[in-house]
C-alpha cells in the first residue's frame, strides 16, 4: 500500500492536490456552506442558480449540472466562443477565446437574454479573477438584484493589478468570496530543471467546491421537502426508473428555465 510519502516521491502532483483539498476544507467551509444556504433558498423557492465561468472555468459549470448525481436548479450559462478550446490555434482557436473574455460590454449582452428571480444566485468561476467578462457578470448582477457568489483564487488574483479598463477584480464585486486555495501560477508542482511549475490546481479545487455545494444542498432541500429528481444510472435504481428520473428532471430545468429566457425582442 502506497504511504503518503510514497506518493509525494512518485505522484507528486497528487500529493499536491490532497494538500490542497485539505487546506479547502481546512478554510472555505464557512463560505460553502453560506452559499449552500443561498442555493438551497433559491431553489426551494422555485428559483434558479446561475452557474457562469470562461476558459477552463466551464468544467465546474458541467459539474454542477446534469451529469449523474445532480438535480435541476442549477442553470449552466457558458458562452462557446469563450470555452471552446480544443482546436487552440487556427479558427475558434485560444488567442481569440481569451480576447473575448477580455473585452468590457460583452457580459451585458448575455445578461440581457435572461429574467431573473428576486431569490437566484449567480456562481461566477474565475481562477484569476481578472477578465473582464467575469467580474462585468458580477456586476450585472448585482445590477438586477442578484446575490453574487465568487469561486476565485484569492493569491492568484491578488498576485497581478486589475486593468484599468476594468478596476476591480471578481472578489470586491462578489458577496461571497470562496477561495480555491491555489498558488498564483495555479500550477502546483515544481520540476527540477524545468523553469515553470506545471499541473494546474484549480479544476480539483473548483470541482470540489461545486460537489460539497451540490450535496449539502441537497441536505438542506431535503429537509424542506423540495428537493428535485436526481439524474441517477441504471445501475443504481434499474432501468425504468433511471429514465423517469432523467425525464423528471429534465421537464423540471425547462421549466426553470423557461422563465429565465427573456423572450422579449432583443432582450435588454
Amino acid at each position: 500500500m502506497a504511504t503518503a510519502g510514497t506518493t509525494a516521491r512518485t505522484m507528486p502532483w497528487i500529493g499536491e492536490a490532497m494538500a490542497l483539498l485539505d487546506r479547502l476544507a481546512q478554510t472555505q467551509a464557512e463560505p460553502i456552506e453560506r452559499a449552500s444556504q443561498w442555493c438551497a433558498d433559491a431553489i426551494a423557492s422555485d428559483g434558479l442558480v446561475h452557474l457562469f465561468g470562461t476558459g477552463h472555468s466551464r468544467i465546474p459549470v458541467e459539474e454542477m449540472f446534469p451529469r449523474y448525481g445532480s438535480y435541476p436548479g442549477f442553470n449552466p450559462m457558458v458562452e462557446l466562443s469563450m470555452t471552446f478550446h480544443t482546436q487552440v490555434v487556427g479558427a475558434n482557436g485560444q488567442r481569440q477565446a481569451m480576447f473575448i473574455e477580455r473585452t468590457p460590454g460583452l457580459a451585458e449582452v448575455i445578461l440581457s437574454n435572461f429574467t431573473f428571480g428576486e431569490r437566484d444566485v449567480l456562481v461566477i468561476f474565475s481562477a484569476s479573477g481578472l477578465s473582464a467578462v467575469p467580474i462585468e457578470m458580477a456586476r450585472g448582477a448585482h445590477a438586477r438584484g442578484l446575490r453574487v457568489i465568487a469561486v476565485t483564487s484569492v493569491a492568484q488574483s491578488m498576485a497581478s493589478e486589475p486593468s484599468d479598463e476594468i478596476g476591480g477584480r471578481l472578489l470586491d464585486d462578489a458577496d461571497l468570496v470562496i477561495d480555491l486555495c491555489t498558488p498564483h501560477a495555479d500550477a502546483l508542482c515544481a520540476v527540477d530543471g524545468l523553469e515553470t511549475p506545471v499541473g494546474p490546481g484549480s479544476t480539483v479545487a473548483a470541482v470540489a467546491i461545486v460537489n460539497a455545494i451540490k450535496v449539502r444542498v441537497a441536505e438542506l432541500l431535503v429537509e424542506r421537502n423540495a428537493m428535485p429528481p436526481v439524474l441517477t444510472r441504471p445501475s443504481v435504481v434499474g432501468e425504468e426508473r433511471s429514465r423517469t428520473l432523467f425525464d423528471q428532471a429534465y421537464r423540471e430545468h425547462a421549466r426553470r428555465i423557461a422563465r429565465a429566457i427573456d423572450q422579449r425582442s432583443g432582450g435588454g
